[in-house]
């Protein structure tokens, strides 16, 4: 074991200095145990990469105007944190949002004002919970929604292609969450629990209509009672709303239905017109649990489909909306939207927005006419709670230097990982050390690969790393990652005539290589202890690629096509994510 007590006197008076000169040589001898089980092990040359921090900054101009202490910034989770679900538990408020496959899965946040959310862990961070195996990055976990009752917190969701609709429970929100618990009897997807005055409890959920459907989208709600102790469902399954808002009009993919009373009256919101720029939010009201359902004649009660495109820092997409109250009885809602650079592209994901929800006449209101979702607004009547340490909105920078005993719960990974593990914080304490592996990121499997969401259009993600590739395939670095059909890779590789190179390649579409096509390239050879940094650059719809070993950052690629990472190129639900990667062929 290294004695750093016993190199002091070498190494000057400064601490820093030290713990820099520490590190460097910590990095050259752990690279002989890295995941050993036999001390003194040969070193498998290009078999771990050791990254010595990892720093993302965001600097979007619409967070550049200053929010006074009065008012809060839209949105409050930004970056891929879609379909909220949230809930009030005497004055704490928690809230979850889909993951798809990425592990761990649907993270959950805590608040006590509404707008400032401290992440508190992840529902799904054991691997035996889910199995996402094979599943493309936009399948795996729909729409959690997160309920709370006698002491319990409950949360509904569905695991697409890997299982179907599932319950879980837990005491505190932080976990540890149960294993899933399947409601086979229940298709289709978003299930919501609710919890009535008389301690009944029903699950709403998004499914087929009875008979055949009557066009492309037609979706139906269905309600069916559920024992909150045995976790079951019991009782006959009923359609409570066919199509939507008006059949007559063909409405498409009613879905994220949540049940509530407000002085009595029972209630049901629901989004329709699907999850792109014809989304919206509709409510009915309902004599009861089962029905039947009054849509409200001046619905949708959110929606921006009919603002011109055209206008300023555009907010789109809204729906999927939840209710909770504050501190003086007064109805805000948790919904997504997206934020595009051009037209409908974007890279961040759907977003989490706050807004108050006025009443009309015994009916919720969120946008009305023109209105606009703003970017920001006054604050919730509950006493204002310091900022986060890990910032959720606004322009931030946030470094990871890896010396904690785990990682950051924003960190998330393609799929669980499985067999030996994929990274070590203790090999190279201070460090990341990332193992290869035969899975690449267009694999479609479980590649060594940790990133974490681009939270803004115009951000800049950068590590310094050590690593040297052995053999011709083997590649580490940074990955700008939308799908496994659609990134950027930047780092170094070695190529089929064995010289090492610092590359980038991208993957634009599932006709393209598994690895991504060389776009970018240069020679790179330097000593082996010596750390390379890389630093790539979002400016809306262009990504820049650049590098240093010393001073100054030198570009390998400027004004890279950054739609390739969009939602509207890619397809599916998630947003653009940003980390680290090394690969070798089996």
């Amino acid at each position: 074991m290294l004695d750093f007590a016993a190199l002091t006197p070498i190494y000057g008076k400064d601490n820093n200095e030290k713990i820099t000169m520490y590190k460097t040589i910590a990095t050259a001898l752990a690279a002989a145990l890295l995941f050993s089980n036999t001390a003194g092990a040969e070193p498998s040359p290009g078999s771990h990469a050791t990254f010595d921090w990892f720093e993302y900054t965001g600097r979007d101009p619409v967070f550049e105007k200053p929010v006074d202490k009065n008012s809060y910034r839209n949105p409050i989770l930004a970056g891929y944190y879609p379909d909220p679900s949230v809930v009030q538990v005497g004055g704490d408020y928690y809230l979850v949002n889909s993951s798809f496959s990425y592990f761990p899965g649907i993270p959950i946040f805590h608040s006590r004002d509404l707008v400032n959310w401290t992440q508190v862990g992840n529902v799904i961070d054991r691997p035996s919970q889910l199995d996402f195996k094979n599943l493309g990055i936009s399948r795996g976990v729909f729409a959690p929604a997160i309920s709370h009752n006698d002491g319990t917190f409950y949360l509904v969701s569905t695991c697409v292609d890997c299982g179907g609709n599932f319950v879980v429970t837990a005491e505190d929100p932080a976990g540890p969450w149960s294993d899933p618990v399947w409601l086979p009897e229940m298709g289709g997807i978003d299930p919501s629990l609710f919890f009535d005055n008389d301690g009944r409890a029903y699950i709403v959920n998004n499914d087929a209509p009875a008979g055949e459907p009557l066009y492309d989208g037609h979706r139906a709600l269905w309600v069916q009672e559920f024992d909150a102790e045995k976790l079951e469902l019991i009782g006959p399954r009923k359609m409570v709303v066919n199509g939507g808002v008006d059949i007559e009009e063909k409405p498409v993919w009613i879905e994220g239905p949540h049940l509530f009373r407000r002085d009595g009256q029972l209630y049901l919101i629901a989004a329709e017109g699907g999850t792109s720029v014809e989304h919206s939010q509709v409510v009915f009201k309902g004599e009861s649990v089962f029905g039947p359902f009054k849509p409200w004649n001046r619905n949708p009660i959110l929606t921006q489909r009919h603002l011109d495109p055209a206008r300023d820092n555009p907010i789109t997409s809204v729906g999927h909306a939840d209710f909770v109250q504050d501190g003086e009885g007064n109805w805000w809602a948790t919904f997504l939207g997206v934020r595009p650079y051009e037209g409908d592209f974007y890279n961040t994901g759907r977003e989490t927005f706050l807004m108050p929800v006025e009443w009309r006449d015994g009916w919720p209101v969120i946008t009305e006419g023109n209105e606009k979702v703003p970017y920001s607004g006054k604050r919730p009547a509950l006493k204002p709670q310091p900022e986060p340490p890990m910032p959720t909105t606004g322009n931030f920078t946030l470094r990871d230097d890896f010396d904690s005993e785990k990682l950051a719960d924003y960190w998330l990974s393609p799929r669980q990982p499985q067999g030996e593990p994929r990274y070590s914080l203790d090999s190279n304490p201070g460090s990341l050390t990332l193992r290869a592996h035969g899975d690449g990121l267009g694999d479609r499997a479980r590649p060594s690969f940790i990133a974490r969401r681009q939270q803004h259009l115009r951000a800049s993600a950068s590590t310094a790393m050590h690593y040297r590739p052995a053999q011709p395939g083997d590649r580490a670095g940074m990955a700008a990652f939308q799908n496994d059909a659609h990134f950027y890779f930047f780092g170094l590789e070695k190529n089929g005539e064995g010289k090492t190179q610092l590359i980038v390649a991208r993957r634009a579409g599932a006709d393209q290589p598994a690895r991504g096509e060389v776009i970018a390239s240069a020679p790179f050879e330097t000593e082996d202890r010596e750390a390379i940094e890389l630093r790539i650059d979002a400016r809306g719809n262009r990504y820049d690629f650049r590098y240093r070993t010393g001073e100054g950052w030198t570009p390998l690629l400027l004004d890279a096509d950054g739609k390739v990472l969009s939602t509207r190129s890619a397809g599916g639900f998630v947003g653009a994510v940003l980390g680290l990667h090394i690969y070798r062929e089996n």
